[in-house]
């Protein structure tokens, strides 16, 4: 075996656990109360973006997993860019991933975490302190530690903390549910958004933009294909199955909360309130814990991909010094040099995420919900990818390699237009009522630019060389 060549390590079930462990951690726990709270309280509202994110979420993971049929190599989403768009688009795929999605998502799941291992000690901890942002520098440092010195353990995490985290999702479901049935809480949610005024479908577009995030993950486990036994049909079955899983999950979720607290209280105080009503504060206690692991659960994922991310460019023999980057550790098969980059860059967006989120934003018109927003490049560059898939690959299967495809390049567009309309017009719109001005998906964009010239310069000196 080469000396830069990830061992075959993950089965089938560690995948599936990838894509669910992954997806479902904080996002369905803290993005309900945001979902609620942008349609008014409406119920209908609610689960209608919850279901069309999940539609989009499907339909985009079927068409990987039909790429993940046909090409392999080191991870998963650059495989694809390379094979069907070309080399220098498959780099700046990686470069975004390296840089910007990854990153930002794990330090946001950093801080998740955080924030609810203080709440489970304290419900009235201060979610932004300096105590806050400590914990998850720790919860930061240690993914990083779990997933380069020991590859084993964090699949292991991986598999256990997806089993947990369902614990108490099944429990509030069935729990929630039926107690709501029986208090009528869950009927009289339904009947008030019925007779709701306050909201309409625009707002189900700031909806979807938070079911987004919630729903975002799924991609990650594409990057572990190079490690993954029989990746040809193990990854695709993963894909297909843990979406589903994932969907059916999350909406059941949103009505078992129903049956702990009014729709009023959910949108002030959110689902800890709900869960302690249900539960007790015994109860409640055990199942934020249960949280909490699944909120690490999910950080774990993230920076299992985070590590390996650089290392798919410099095998490719681009980026920034892709012969250090490529080096893997002989004690423990795993990038070390690109898990340095991760956490460094994760690091950065750490102290972004926090100064941008201080009462007054520390970078002024550039603080930017770095959680939701770069939703909208990554459904961004899929469209390319779609759209010459078609042109490669159409005449071999209509329905996989034209249908499916053309759906996703639909529901990739529509993702865009959604995060630039919650991100975009809403804020405008709100600023412009007190004669202010908020645009935060222009200074996310004008941040994106320039880290990608950054990483085009870095390709082009490459090439020169």
């Amino acid at each position: 075996m080469e000396n830069n060549q990830l061992k075959k390590r993950y089965g089938l079930f560690t995948a599936i656990c990838m894509v669910v462990g992954i997806v479902i951690g904080s996002g369905v726990f803290f993005k309900a109360q945001d979902i609620l709270n942008y349609t008014g309280g409406n119920m209908f509202l609610g689960i209608l973006a919850w279901i069309i994110g999940g539609i989009v979420m499907i339909i985009c993971a079927f068409n990987f997993a039909n790429f993940a049929t046909k090409y392999l190599k080191v991870n998963g989403i650059v495989d694809y860019a390379e094979a069907i768009v070309g080399k220098k688009y498959a780099y700046m795929t990686g470069w975004f991933l390296s840089t910007i999605y990854y990153p930002a998502m794990t330090s946001v799941l950093a801080w998740v975490s955080a924030r609810y291992t203080l709440v489970l000690f304290d419900a009235g901890a201060d979610i932004t302190s300096g105590l806050c942002m400590a914990l998850g520098a720790f919860y930061l440092c240690l993914a990083y530690a779990i997933n380069i010195l020991s590859p084993k353990i964090a699949g292991k995490f991986q598999v256990s903390a997806t089993i947990i985290k369902l614990i108490p999702l099944a429990i509030i479901v069935v729990i929630g549910t039926v107690v709501g049935l029986i208090n009528g809480n869950t009927i009289e949610a339904f009947t008030q958004a019925s007779e709701s005024t306050g909201s309409d479908f625009s707002s189900v577009f700031a909806g979807i933009a938070a079911a987004a995030f919630a729903y975002e993950g799924w991609i990650i486990a594409t990057s572990i294909n190079a490690e993954l036994k029989n990746a040809k049909r193990n990854l695709p079955i993963a894909l297909v199955v843990g979406t589903i899983i994932i969907m059916v999950i999350y909406i059941t979720y949103f009505i078992g909360l129903t049956g702990g607290a009014s729709v009023d209280v959910l949108r002030a105080e959110g689902s800890t309130t709900a869960i302690r009503n249900l539960f007790g504060n015994i109860g409640g206690t055990i199942l934020n814990a249960f949280i909490v692991i699944s909120c690490l659960g999910t950080l774990n994922g993230l920076m299992l991909a985070c590590t390996r991310s650089l290392y798919s460019l410099s095998v490719r023999d681009c980026g920034p010094a892709p012969k250090t980057f490529a080096e893997l550790d002989p004690h423990t098969n795993m990038p070390s040099n690109s898990g340095v980059f991760a956490l460094l860059c994760c690091a950065g967006w750490f102290f972004y995420f926090y100064a941008a989120n201080l009462t007054t934003p520390v970078f002024g018109l550039f603080s930017f919900d770095s959680s939701e927003l770069p939703i909208i490049t990554i459904y961004a560059i899929y469209i390319p990818i779609f759209v010459m898939f078609i042109k490669k690959e159409g005449k071999n299967n209509v329905f996989k390699n034209i249908v499916m495809p053309i759906l996703a390049i639909i529901a990739s567009t529509f993702m865009v237009f959604v995060a630039v309309y919650a991100h975009g017009v809403r804020p405008y719109q709100a600023a412009a009522e007190n004669g202010e001005f908020s645009f935060p998906v222009l200074f996310y964009l004008i941040v994106f630019v320039v880290i990608m010239v950054i990483g085009a310069c870095l390709y082009q000196k490459k090439n020169k060389k």
